[in-house]
């Protein structure tokens, strides 16, 4: 389907000061730690900035990582809406095929509210124990996993708790969570296709794995922002937002702290709803390595982020320093400032390797160091070949060779083999090679060093890829979108 386009105005028509949206784009890009992808601002239900760091582009899909749950969170939503889904009801009784193996007294009064909220007793995540105990069907094996404590009363923020809940909408309603949810909730809010991994196959997997655009991730932001109406209509239960998005379970530290102390990841630490964390301001769903969903009701604002990083917290230390300043205040230079704004969101792009540019790329099969043998991916082998006047790149591993044109001195695009990529490369010395490949379905970035001399390479992920079970690179791209 095509999606009509958001609603657009200004930062000064919507009182946003947009020197400080700047700040915080300058911010992210001055941070050693930030690497940024996408960003979307909405106010007053207006779309007042947008930006792609190219090659990230809006029409891209983008690996959400845990930002899929707040999705698996409306699917509950409507299931509770339509009286199909008990949030009282015991876990156990939607799986009466279970029912036998079930022993354990606290395993079987985890109700749908735990799942739904990160509180089912246990303390830690489970999600290796309860595919050991069944890989055909986690669901099982997290039940077999007594819990440490009683239902109800401790906070872990526990995978397979969102992989059961998703997994009852799944059986409930007969098909997948995108089946469910594209008719009801993506198409209503003008959401164009979306892949979602699925684990085992014909279950998505609810947790993780849903590929989707920075605009889609702002579309649902939005329509909770709005107590679930979208153009008029309730396409979201008004109750089940007012639950989703208040804390249900406290997720402070368990240890006193020092007067004045602050703790890590203060924003981690201000309670958790039905697939959304309570944050500083407002509340959130995010994902690993930067994928957020900001919910700011007191801005009337939601705030939408791709990225790649490991130090999330400051991603939002930033926008509580500059975005939550220019909310609410405007300048005498307004239009000025919107003009400064929308130059600089469109320039945007990803940084390049600092290598010397080169047009001798030695042609050839480079084999692993022992060093890469032991990080993913296990490439057997990256071959350099030339194609008339162009240096290509093929990674080959389990899953088959992924062919890519190098850049020089820029992202070179390769979308037309089985996972988007855009490489780019140069030389670090007289002998020695590297290559960066931004995988651009997904935060993550590979950066190769090849030596020339002894035909070898080492590979490093810039963030490694979290994997639900061992997958060749070929995962790093969007499942058969739907829609």
């Amino acid at each position: 389907m095509t999606s009509s386009a958001l609603p657009t105005s200004t930062p000064a028509e919507q009182g946003v000061d947009a020197d400080g949206i700047l700040a915080f784009v300058d911010a992210l890009e001055a941070s050693p730690t930030q690497d940024p992808h996408s960003l979307m601002i909405l106010r007053h239900g207006q779309l007042i900035a947008q930006g792609w760091w190219a090659p990230y582009a809006p029409r891209r899909r983008h690996l959400l990582y845990s930002l899929s749950k707040s999705f698996t969170s409306a699917a509950a939503g409507l299931l509770f809406g339509d009286g199909l889904l008990d949030l009282d009801a015991p876990v156990v009784s939607y799986f009466p095929e279970f029912d036998s193996d079930i022993s354990n007294a606290r395993s079987r009064r985890i109700l749908v509210r735990h799942v739904a909220s990160m509180s089912t007793g246990h303390t830690e995540d489970t999600l290796e124990k309860a595919i050991a105990l069944d890989p055909s069907d986690p669901v099982r094996g997290f039940l077999l996993l007594p819990p440490d404590e009683e239902p109800g009363s401790v906070f872990a923020y526990n995978q397979p708790a969102t992989y059961t809940l998703a997994a009852i909408v799944q059986k409930l309603t007969g098909g997948t969570l995108i089946d469910y949810l594209r008719p009801r909730l993506l198409d209503p809010l003008g959401i164009s296709p979306v892949g979602w991994q699925q684990f085992p196959p014909g279950r998505n997997v609810g947790f993780t794995g849903l590929y989707a655009t920075t605009d889609a991730v702002a579309r649902l932001g939005l329509l909770n922002l709005q107590g679930g109406v979208w153009q008029g209509e309730q396409v979201l239960p008004a109750e089940w937002v007012r639950e989703a998005t208040v804390a249900h379970i406290p997720t402070t530290t368990p240890f006193p702290l020092a007067p004045g102390e602050v703790p890590d990841n203060p924003d981690w630490q201000q309670g958790y709803g039905f697939q959304f964390w309570m944050a500083r301001h407002g509340y959130r769903g995010d994902g690993a390595f930067g994928q957020f969903m900001l919910i700011l009701p007191e801005q009337d604002a939601v705030v939408a982020i791709t990225s790649q990083t490991e130090n999330m917290q400051e991603t939002l230390d930033l926008a509580w320093e500059h975005l939550l300043r220019a909310f609410g205040e405007t300048t005498t230079e307004s239009a000025d400032a919107d003009r400064r704004l929308a130059t600089r969101l469109a320039r945007l792009h990803l940084p390049v390797p600092e290598v010397a540019s080169t047009t001798e790329w030695p042609e050839g099969t480079f084999a692993p160091t022992e060093l890469s043998a032991q990080q993913q991916p296990s490439l057997a082998s990256v071959r350099i070949r030339r194609d008339g006047g162009r240096a290509i790149i093929e990674l080959a591993d389990a899953g088959g060779t992924l062919p890519a044109p190098i850049g020089d001195g820029t992202w070179a695009i390769s979308d037309s083999g089985a996972v988007p990529m855009a490489v780019c490369g140069g030389s670090d010395d007289d002998t020695s090679l590297r290559i960066d490949i931004a995988f651009i379905e997904t935060p993550h970035r590979l950066r190769l060093s090849l030596d020339a001399t002894s035909m070898t390479f080492d590979a490093l992920w810039v963030t490694q890829p979290l994997r639900v079970s061992n997958t060749p690179l070929t995962d790093l791209a969007t499942p058969t979108p739907i829609g």
